[in-house]
């Protein structure tokens, strides 16, 4: 990736050499290993892999991920958090495969915070290089960034890297205790090791057919220090192949235990408010009158709270409580003032270059015509189901926090923080997740939970969320403005491609909420991914961005730059595609020729969806068809949407069809199951979605004004999924890109209208 920096205007090539950014990228990881020390991180990975789980009483622990009971049981430690992705159970399935276990018999659960669980790839995958890049400088920026984050330990799910991150860690641990169980079996047994093999939850002696159980030998076996191999793909009964997921029927029977089902003795609950508008302070809020049952108003920078026996008696005082609030700088701004600042920043702004293919200025003088448009999407919530909630108890020195969260080691992190207490007298305890799409890796709900537990000591309270706090008070998905041009030669073939989007960074303000004074101005490859390395055979591309602070909190929102980029280019491909006066497969087919596993999983929906063949016609409206392919997190996901548009007016999306690249499916189901999630998600943003500023102020307060896909509403949704050898990809989150795109595609093909806002309107 290239970023160097041009002029709003200009159309030069960016230099050949490594951008000044990316060497700065990498002197900064690589000096930061430096800085932390050889023999630090080399400490810490030896304590990494010396790390074991307690084992249960009369069985045995095989080291960070996995114990086996004297009945038999073998229990899977977890490292990511299940919010609904189905980790727990593909965890498990893992471990069953190369230990050979009844899958009747694996339980999973969240994993203990440790450095053992941290999780390098999501952020490898931040790294500002082409995924191909296998080069010098960026292999060995991979490599100390890899060692120097797990040296640091950040446990945390995002960025579709659970499976990843966790693949190969889980297998080596059920393959190692399956060879310590076996060679316990043949000390006991008196026999040769390689006269014995295992089956469902048993050690067999092939000959005599005498066997003995894995509880029978667990704690024998976890006292043998070996190394098994892992199967051949040839030998897998359970990996590609899938079992039932564990956490469905707790799901189903209502036993789940999210974090706000979290009751402890004596527990207390508090409901909170934040300040009005953005960056206002609070100045004083009293409560005279406390009626009987509630305990305390406690007070924070930029919020109060009421803490009462019950949770309905705390919200219901909340506003008896007399609250005064001194106004920040931008008390009055508004989502049209923001976008006013997008378009500014792309007019006389100062660009970063994200990449750059051939000579852009040359390809536009020499077109015979141009086509020009301008895309934006607004701010969005993560609306998660369940309300941002967080239990906290201090008593006797000690902290104990139950959240669903993202993070656990920053949960961790910032509890020492805010309490004063060392590592040791801090735990976390992460129940289910009820939805988390990024925001749950925030802690500000933790930080201010703690905060206001502090105010209670020995007493347990739970902190909840309004709906309207959630909404009003969220770290949203950026609102960003795109513009692009495109020319053709005198046979209409696409040659020059120019894209300029504009919007504040993600990560530079996530980093900032955790870090003040962190360095800012490094390049963020969400700000254009899912806008460059585009699959396509473009001659002549470049892709620029307009770096432009927000006074409002961003944060990772599923599928983060890929949600609006795949967006923005894929309807204007399709663009591309009516001046040359064809379809969207067809036009596609062309321009990926020279790449193949995108054109597979193109031709793959396209006959899933029966592109070819005309749609049955409409009594009450017009019916049509829209494609869209990306790529996120190494996958490819091409959707086809049938949409019927209503003649009042109303856009009804009746169904969705999609093919999915992921390299290797670990379990079809789950992968079947996280892309209608994603398409379900992704069409409530494109139906849908949207928060407005207004005087500093969040317009949108519940579901009556952020309304979300019903049964009633959702289409039907059929995926198949495109084997390859690709390396693995993820899977949580790269449903939700090509959705919106296909859809506006399809308006286009009933109603010959271009939508380029979300959420999508036809009027």
């Amino acid at each position: 990736m290239s970023t160097s920096r041009s002029s709003a205007q200009g159309n030069a090539p960016a230099p050949k050499r490594w951008g000044r950014r990316i060497f700065l990228v990498t002197a900064a990881v690589v000096g930061g290993g430096m800085a932390v020390g050889a023999g630090f991180i080399s400490n810490k990975l030896s304590s990494n892999k010396s790390f074991r789980l307690d084992a249960p009483a009369g069985g045995g622990s095989f080291g960070a991920w996995l114990t086996i009971g004297k009945d038999g049981q073998v229990h899977v430690a977890v490292a990511n958090q299940e919010m609904g992705q189905g980790v727990l159970s593909t965890a498990a399935l893992l471990v069953a495969e190369e230990l050979d276990a009844d899958p009747a018999l694996i339980s999973a659960s969240h994993a203990p915070v440790h450095a053992v669980y941290a999780n390098p790839t999501m952020m490898l995958d931040g790294l500002p290089f082409r995924p191909d890049d296998h080069g010098a400088m960026a292999s060995a920026a991979r490599w100390t960034m890899d060692k120097l984050l797990r040296a640091l330990g950040v446990q945390a799910t995002g960025g579709s890297t659970s499976t990843r991150n966790t693949y190969l860690a889980l297998r080596q641990a059920g393959a190692s205790a399956r060879a310590a169980l076996v060679a316990a079996a043949a000390s006991r047994l008196g026999v040769d090791a390689a006269s014995l093999e295992v089956s469902a939850g048993k050690v067999i002696h092939k000959a005599s057919g005498r066997s003995l159980g894995f509880g029978e030998l667990a704690a024998a076996a976890a006292q043998v220090p070996i190394m098994g191999e892992v199967k051949k793909p040839e030998a897998f009964r359970l990996i590609g192949k899938g079992m039932p997921r564990l956490d469905i029927p707790a799901k189903v029977d209502g036993s789940a235990r999210f974090g706000i089902d979290v009751r402890e003795p004596g527990q207390v609950y508090a409901a909170i408010v934040h300040a009005p508008r953005l960056g206002a302070t609070l100045k004083a809020a009293t409560l005279a009158d406390k009626p009987p049952g509630v305990l305390q108003v406690v007070t924070g920078k930029d919020w109060f709270a009421v803490v009462a026996e019950g949770y309905w008696l705390a919200r219901s005082s909340l506003p008896k409580v007399q609250a005064s609030w001194t106004d920040g700088p931008d008390a009055a701004v508004s989502s049209g003032e923001i976008f006013g600042r997008y378009g500014a920043a792309l007019d006389k702004g100062e660009l970063v270059n994200y990449e750059t293919r051939g000579d852009l200025k040359a390809a536009m003088d020499a077109a015979r015509s141009r086509i020009k448009a301008e895309y934006r999407v607004p701010f969005l919530a993560h609306a998660a189901m369940e309300p941002l909630n967080c239990t906290v108890l201090i008593k006797d020195g000690q902290c104990t926090v139950w959240a669903g969260n993202q993070a656990p080691t920053l949960v961790k992190w910032y509890a020492q923080k805010v309490t004063g207490f060392e590592a040791d007298r801090v735990q976390v305890q992460t129940p289910l997740l009820g939805g988390g799409f990024g925001r749950r890796a925030e802690i500000d709900f933790v930080v201010e939970a703690v905060e206001i537990a502090k105010a209670l000591p020995g007493r347990p309270v739970q902190t909840i969320w309004s709906r309207e706090e959630d909404m009003r008070h969220d770290m949203y998905r950026p609102a960003a403005l795109s513009r692009f041009e495109a020319g053709f030669d005198d046979k209409g073939r696409l040659t020059a491609w120019h894209n300029r989007i504009a919007g504040p960074s993600v990560t530079e303000s996530f980093t900032r909420r955790l870090l003040p004074d962190a360095m800012g101005g490094m390049p963020d490859k969400t700000n254009a991914e899912g806008a460059t390395f585009l699959p396509y055979d473009l001659p002549a591309l470049r892709v620029d961005h307009a770096l432009v602070p927000v006074p409002v909190r961003v944060g990772f929102w599923r599928s983060v730059g890929h949600s609006f980029n795949a967006f923005f280019a894929e309807s204007f491909i399709d663009e591309c595609a009516a001046a040359a006066g064809q379809d969207g497969v067809t036009y596609r087919r062309a321009l990926l020729a020279k790449s193949p596993r995108y054109l597979k999983v193109l031709e793959e929906v396209a006959r899933l969806s029966g592109w070819d063949k005309p749609l049955a016609a409409s009594a009450g409206g017009k019916r049509g068809r829209g494609v869209a392919i990306a790529e996120s997190f190494h996958s490819i996901v091409a959707e086809v949407a049938e949409v019927e548009v209503g003649e009042d007016g109303q856009i009804r999306v009746r169904k969705v069809f999609a093919a999915v690249d992921c390299g290797f499916a670990v379990d079809p189901a789950i992968v079947k199951a996280q892309i209608a999630s994603a398409v379900v998600f992704g069409l409530s943003a494109c139906l849908h979605g949207r928060i407005d500023l207004e005087a500093g102020a969040v317009k949108q307060g519940n579901f009556s004004d952020y309304p979300m896909v019903t049964l009633a509403s959702c289409p039907s949704i059929e995926t198949v999924i495109v084997g390859s050898d690709a390396e693995m990809g993820g899977i949580g989150e790269v449903g939700t890109p090509p959705i919106a795109p296909a859809v506006a595609n399809a308006v286009f093909a009933a109603t010959g209208r271009r939508l380029r806002e979300l959420p999508l309107r036809m009027a």
